[in-house]
């Protein structure tokens, strides 16, 4: 349904196809002292976050230092969830201006050269609520083409708000579009069954096709079976008119696979949500869209059946919005396994053939590719079974649809053997854990006595998708590697279970409409840390010709999860993105240690590490300016995840 929180804390408290290449060659590196833009989120409305540009190269790249910083002024003051603030936003590129949006409805424009500020826009969100999530991941922007050269609106900035509004503003002034909706913003709260103030929300930015400016939404996890309706659509870029809108879940007889879910559930469910990403090929007229769990996420008694299109990769026709084709790559989810990426588009070839791509990355750590136009797999999809046994009333899928291409992590049952810890004492306690739930490897159902999940449900792979470098062949994944518990509480326990402060880091959730709570919670020894064995992030290069794990090292340090000298661990929780680029680099941050990285993408060896002011829990971008590559990244930590705070844009470069 959405990301939620990552709940790292506890570690805090202890311590925390064939090719990717389309055949033909990749872009060449642009000419010294050429411009260069990143004009969407992903670079390309595909997502690709690869960057043709060479400057900073494998040989040189131990000189980056700090170019410039600029500061947002957005730290959450007067919201009562701003603890749960997380600065996750890439910026965007166009006419030498990087626009970018902080959590809490700011949009800023910023001079990508010196890092000046521009304008600032305020969205002016209301103080009085909790919101389920407290991010803003970006801002698109869309050039009218009709529109005289520096008229007012001829370039305009799109972006999401958390109190569910779509804006248009002014790329030159940051003044709203007066004739786009209602002064400048559309209501996306009208006609998705609003059930609590702050639960529905847009987190990441908006997609463009021709004249349309296309939305998903993120919808609060686990409070009811009848929450917000997770459906996209699609406004008129110049007028927020609404052209379409597509709802995952049919609600009336007349459409497709109504009587598969039936009508109570069909008339019930919310969610289906596409909060991530979405992506666009342009050429095709699709919109891929990577759709999360239907509601709640934990029990699917009220929704029997595969619910078709939740869980799923959709893609959309442009123009209409009517379903293309659709991928379900978990059936009848009652483990939050969102489909959680933004899906990258390439080209792969076969025997001489070219054959357009879409590659999902996903929760449960594994590569989906599939062919662009048909939805067919390019690399196979096997129904494997899978534990059974649910609570009463439950329902569950006895097969799951498994990727042939290698895991980017281990999916197998965790026992008292797999526990891990500093000291006899801490690592007897986590086999103790692991010994009293239920753990039959990945898709174990939720249970009564607590179920181990593994990966958790924050990955495996998550937001910050993949990047690829299209002449080696390779996509770049981050992933984390943690243990957690999800528990169902008969109602009739829940309050006094969470009353009685017997987990004191759960997370309790309602599920009202059901006949169970929930509680879970990242499994730690006494002294917070994980108890598996690190590393509990990952950085891996997967090579899409040969099918195969080219290499995997460990993300980032314990430093800022520990005090000295615990910083020896290697590979920690992350939350972010890559970037590569023709230089031989793939540039992330990500990591619960406050620095930006970049690796050898053919080796994966860290060739440099730089210090960021506060966490850097965003995917960075890159751009060249008067002859000069940049690489820059958001650094305002991630209140979930627990790491360092701030309000820092942070640009990097050659001296």
């Amino acid at each position: 349904m959405q990301p939620r929180r990552v709940p790292f804390g506890p570690i805090l408290s202890g311590l925390l196809v064939v090719a990717m290449a389309a055949f033909a060659a990749p872009a060449a590196a642009p000419a010294a002292g050429d411009d260069t833009e990143w004009p969407t989120w992903g670079n390309d409305p595909g997502g690709s976050r690869y960057a043709p540009l060479d400057q900073i190269d494998r040989d040189n790249v131990e000189g980056l230092e700090v170019a410039w910083t600029y500061r947002t002024g957005d730290h959450g003051e007067g919201f009562p969830s701003r603890h749960r603030r997380a600065f996750e936003a890439t910026p965007i590129l166009l006419d030498g201006v990087l626009y970018l949006s902080t959590p809490y409805g700011q949009v800023h424009a910023v001079d990508a050269a010196s890092g000046k500020g521009l304008w600032r826009y305020d969205a002016a969100l209301p103080r009085d609520r909790h919101y389920s999530e407290n991010t803003s991941r970006g801002v698109s922007a869309w050039r009218d083409p009709d529109a005289p050269a520096g008229a007012p609106c001829a370039l305009r900035i799109l972006f999401g708000t958390l109190d569910a509004r779509l804006i248009a503003l002014d790329a030159a002034t940051g003044t709203p579009c007066p004739a786009f909706g209602d002064g400048g913003a559309v209501d996306l709260n009208e006609g998705v069954r609003p059930r609590d103030p702050g639960g529905y929300l847009v987190s990441s930015p908006p997609v463009l096709w021709r004249n349309l400016v296309i939305t998903g939404s993120a919808v609060g996890d686990n409070r009811a079976v009848d929450v917000e309706l997770g459906i996209v659509r699609a406004f008129d870029a110049r007028s927020g008119a609404l052209v379409w809108s597509w709802d995952p879940i049919p609600r009336r007889p007349d459409q497709p696979h109504y009587a598969e879910w039936g009508e109570a559930a069909a008339r019930r469910t919310g969610a289906a949500n596409a909060w991530s990403v979405l992506s666009v090929d342009v050429e095709r007229g699709l919109v891929f869209v990577p759709v999360g769990s239907a509601s709640p996420d934990f029990y699917g008694g009220e929704r029997p059946g595969d619910n078709r299109h939740a869980n799923s990769l959709v893609a959309l026709d442009a123009a209409s919005g009517r379903v293309a084709w659709a991928q379900q790559l978990v059936h009848h989810d009652v483990w939050d396994y969102d489909v959680p990426a933004q899906p990258v588009l390439t080209t792969l070839v076969r025997a001489g053939r070219e054959i357009p791509a879409v590659v999902q990355a996903t929760k449960t750590a594994q590569l989906y590719v599939f062919h662009r136009e048909t939805g067919e797999p390019l690399f196979d999809v096997e129904e494997r079974p899978v534990p059974q046994g649910g609570v009463a009333g439950e329902r569950l899928s006895p097969t799951q649809p498994f990727s042939t291409l290698p895991p980017l992590a281990d999916l197998g049952p965790l026992g008292a053997d797999d526990a891990w810890g500093f000291t006899f004492w801490d690592r007897g306690h986590c086999a103790e854990q692991f010994e009293r739930y239920r753990s039959e490897g990945i898709y174990t159902p939720p249970s009564l006595e607590g179920t181990v999940m593994w990966p958790g449900y924050s990955g495996g792979a998550n937001w910050g998708s993949v990047s690829v470098d299209p002449g080696r062949q390779l996509v770049i994944a981050n992933t984390n590697h943690l243990p957690f518990v999800v528990q169902l509480i008969p109602r009739a326990e829940l309050e006094a279970r969470y009353r009685s402060g017997e987990h004191p880091d759960s997370e309790f959730a309602r599920q009202t409409g059901t006949p169970y709570g929930m509680r879970r919670e990242l499994i730690t020894s006494p002294l917070g840390v994980p108890c598996t064995a690190p590393p509990w992030g990952r950085l891996t290069a997967v090579d899409l010709a040969r099918g195969e794990i080219a290499w995997q090292v460990p993300l980032g340090t314990s430093r800022d999860l520990a005090p000295w000298p615990l910083w020896f661990i290697d590979g920690v929780p992350n939350m972010g993105g890559s970037v590569v680029t023709a230089g031989g680099l793939v540039f992330i941050g990500a990591a619960t240690d406050d620095f930006l990285r970049a690796f050898d993408v053919d080796t994966g060896a860290e060739l440099w590490r730089g210090r960021l002011p506060a966490g850097g829990q965003a995917t960075p971008m890159t751009y060249l300016r008067d002859g000069r590559q940049y690489v820059v990244i958001a650094a305002g930590g991630h209140g979930g995840a627990g790491t360092t705070p701030g309000d820092h844009l942070v640009a990097f470069a050659l001296p």
